[in-house]
């Protein structure tokens, strides 16, 4: 394994030499295998890690092999550096609003982006050690270093070591990829996998994509100082959610700075003297001058160089193909994470590989498809959602009733300055069985759980009504939503029955 194929951990301060040495540690030497694995996984992101501390816990003979950096994109250049950079950039923002609660800043914001992008490296190191080589020695698991190949469908080859196995997990995930967007190639662009490498605040940046990725960036970036323009070949932004929850991220997105060039056209990049963005948005050009550009759409799933053509194991460009119980179309070998589902969130590989748990070692008949999976964008506010989409009910066939409670009406969300969103939630026609729910809210992210449990063991939306919630929450929201069906049970003929019951008894 040469140094290059290692995600590059930029710059190397103490942080990020704290960092590799928990998930890469320079000096680690592989294990001798003594005997065949009960399970071999390849790939230590958050779907490897939990197959193989699962496994192991349970007392499995277990082998993990990674490539690169423990911990996968979610702590290395996921979900941790992006949400320790948005919360210095809420930070910034909620400084810069402070007028609106009678609280005055005399010399204004002035952000350190040096010091917040440390301050990043620093939280990050200091959570690694949860996905280090040395804990997950200590569980008993065998960790290698090194390009995990199949040979057949009993072993894999390490670099030269062969580990037997009954069963195999592939949970290489995926990695970023570039659309084919003329003059992209002739210029060093940012992605996920670099962009937290940064050290100085990028005066104008380019954002292309708005989806969660595209947004959270463009909206922290614009919020911490950057001119930030944000190009989205669709309408809009955020084109997967609930229509009216985006416009109301697009809304916020647009205070805090950032210029979004939506349904963009003959999209270019231009290298000469620096980069240049062109794109036609609703009829009007644009040629801009950037520092930096991020590419925030497009994934590809990470299935080269494991020989899965010769075990027969069947990918596409999605990745991986499996059936509900996680098994490839090798019945030895399973897969989890963002190599085989649309799901790539780091919750969503947790259970997944919980899965893969009961079903390889233990001949278990647990479906994916059972999973209710929610899922959360950060912007400010954030939009939350679990279940069908009103139109996904629809083109089911699932006749709904839908209950909004506005944020406006809520008496903490007003206390807070926090009344723009809403919490919406679908019901089944003429039942409280909820099959799906958008929050949009400053922490939509903490409140679609609610639901999620909800709806993950059949409580319908009458409990969630008759739920004491302290006052004054914003999550009462939610209690609201389960009032507004409870009123919808007392029909004119039972209410003229109370009626009749009252007047009688008085």
């Amino acid at each position: 394994m040469t140094e290059n194929e290692l995600v590059q951990l930029l710059p190397q301060d103490e942080h990020n030499q704290q960092l590799q040495a928990h998930v890469h540690p320079p000096d680690w030497t592989n294990p001798t295998p003594s005997g065949r694995y009960n399970l071999v996984v390849i790939g230590a992101g958050t779907a490897g890690l939990v197959t193989a501390a699962g496994a192991a816990g349970l007392g499995a003979k277990v082998a993990l092999v990674e490539r690169s950096l423990m911990g996968g994109d979610c702590l290395n250049v996921g979900c941790v550096p992006s949400k320790a950079v948005i919360s210095a950039a809420r930070t910034a923002a909620t400084v810069n609003n402070a007028h609106a609660f009678g609280v005055e800043v005399p010399q204004g914001v002035n952000v350190d982006f040096a010091a917040v992008m440390e301050r990043m490296r620093k939280l990050r190191a200091r959570i690694s050690p949860n996905d280090s080589a040395a804990r997950f020695r200590d569980l008993g698991i065998d960790v290698y270093f090194g390009q995990g190949r199949f040979i057949d469908s009993g072993t894999i080859d390490v670099d030269g070591t062969k580990l037997d196995f009954r069963r195999a997990v592939i949970a290489t995930g995926a990695r970023a990829a570039a659309p084919p967007i003329a003059g992209l190639d002739g210029v060093k662009y940012l992605t996920n996998e670099n962009v937290f490498s940064l050290t100085e605040l990028p005066r104008r940046l380019g954002v292309i994509g708005a989806g969660p990725i595209g947004c959270e960036m463009a909206q922290s970036f614009a919020q911490l100082g950057s001119e930030v323009f944000l190009v989205e070949s669709e309408h809009g932004i955020l084109p997967r959610e609930d229509r009216d929850a985006a416009e109301i991220v697009h809304q916020a997105i647009m205070r805090d700075g950032v210029k979004l060039l939506c349904c963009g056209r003959e999209l270019e990049i231009n290298s000469e003297g620096g980069i240049r963005l062109t794109v036609e948005s609703h009829d009007q050009s644009y040629d801009e001058p950037i520092d930096e550009l991020l590419v925030a759409v497009g994934r590809a799933p990470n299935v080269e160089n494991l020989n899965l053509e010769g075990i027969g194991v069947d990918f596409d460009r999605k990745g991986v193909q499996v059936n509900d119980r996680m098994q490839t179309t090798n019945p030895r070998v399973y897969a989890a994470g963002d190599i085989c589902s649309p799901f790539q969130f780091t919750h969503a590989a947790d259970f997944m590989a919980r899965i893969v748990i009961q079903n390889a070692l233990f001949k278990g008949r647990k479906k994916s498809s059972a999973l209710t999976i929610p899922w959360c964008t950060y912007t400010s506010p954030e939009i939350a959602h679990v279940g069908l989409y009103e139109k996904e009910a629809q083109d089911k066939g699932i006749e709904v009733d839908t209950y909004v409670q506005h944020f406006r009406d809520v008496d903490r969300a007003i206390l807070e300055g926090e009344d723009d969103g809403f919490a919406k939630v679908h019901v089944r026609k003429g039942t409280d069985q909820i099959v799906g729910a958008t929050i949009v809210a400053r922490s939509a992210g903490d409140l679609i759980c609610e639901i999620t449990l909800a709806m993950t063991h059949g409580l319908g939306l009458s409990k969630i009504g008759s739920t004491i919630h302290p006052y004054p929450t914003q999550a009462e929201a939610l209690r609201r939503l389960g009032d507004q069906y409870n009123r919808t049970r007392l029909t004119p003929f039972v209410k003229s029955l109370f009626g009749k019951w009252l007047a009688w008894t008085r």
